[in-house]
């Protein structure tokens, strides 16, 4: 009997190995495109080696870095509130830091198209 189950357990795990083997995606490498990138990414992409490109991207990292921020303070505000044992003090900061976190985010993203609009129009 102990034999059956190991042979059967056996060929459920070669039968899994084989559908995974034939159902993977193939990988292809495309060098030219990773070196464009690469390219592009450090500046040589013409399109971007102006001032207004260059300041798309300072935009384009702030906003990231500004997210980043608005959704650790949100966490944080999350965690306080949960953690606050009733105490109306700490109930309304917590509040209060979560409102500013997302009021900050908001102006953020104002901001964002704000710039992109005059930068486009220029």
């Amino acid at each position: 009997m102990k034999k059956i189950k190991v042979a059967l357990v056996s060929l459920v795990a070669v039968m899994a190995g084989a559908f995974a083997l034939t159902t993977a995606a193939p990988v292809y490498a495309d060098v030219a495109g990773e070196i464009q990138g690469g390219v592009n990414a450090i500046g040589g992409n013409k399109e971007k080696a102006t001032l207004g490109g260059r300041l798309e991207d300072v935009v384009d990292i702030l906003l990231y870095v500004l997210g980043a921020i608005a959704v650790i303070m949100i966490v944080i505000g999350g965690i306080r509130y949960a953690t606050s044992n009733g105490e109306s003090s700490q109930i309304s900061s917590a509040k209060n830091t979560i409102l500013y976190a997302v009021i900050g985010l908001i102006i953020a993203v104002m901001a964002y198209a704000i710039v992109n609009f005059v930068l486009d129009s220029f």
